[in-house]
């Protein structure tokens, strides 16, 4: 995950927490377990889930404060990466403005999916990082 630096949020004891580099949906992030040799949600230790649940609502609380989410979705799919990591999507029923880009949640009421070719910059991206952070860290 060295290469993610850059992306991150925040660090818990178990979990780290990091800025998605697709934002699509504002203020998706990842939570990776810290753990080495996890895989599964269904074996993360009784800290691990306990501390998982801290994450989500510390993400809940920050993503409400600073973008006005809706609603949230959570995905802990391993398809991809197989290392046990959840991924954090804030719903929106109607647009949000963030920087100069206006994010629209084209599936709202339904599953999310991702749109590949949806890009922003460097910056806004950390701007939006730096956004959440400064929500979780100041609640």
């Amino acid at each position: 995950m060295d290469k993610y630096e850059r992306f991150k949020i925040k660090d818990y004891r178990y979990w780290s927490v990091y800025i998605h580099e697709n934002q699509g949906y504002l203020g998706r992030c990842v939570i990776w377990c810290r753990r080495e040799n996890a895989e599964d949600l269904a074996e993360a230790t009784p800290r691990e889930r306990e501390e998982l649940f801290r994450v989500i609502k510390e993400l809940r609380a920050a993503a409400a404060k600073a973008f006005r989410a809706d609603w949230f979705n959570y995905a802990f799919l391993g398809n991809d990466k197989r290392h046990l990591h959840g991924h954090f999507i804030p719903r929106y029923g109607s647009v949000r403005k963030f920087g100069s880009v206006t994010f629209k949640d084209e599936h709202w009421g339904h599953n999310y999916r991702t749109d590949h070719a949806f890009e922003i910059s460097a910056r806004l991206l950390d701007r939006i990082r730096e956004t959440l952070k400064a929500a979780i860290e100041r609640p």
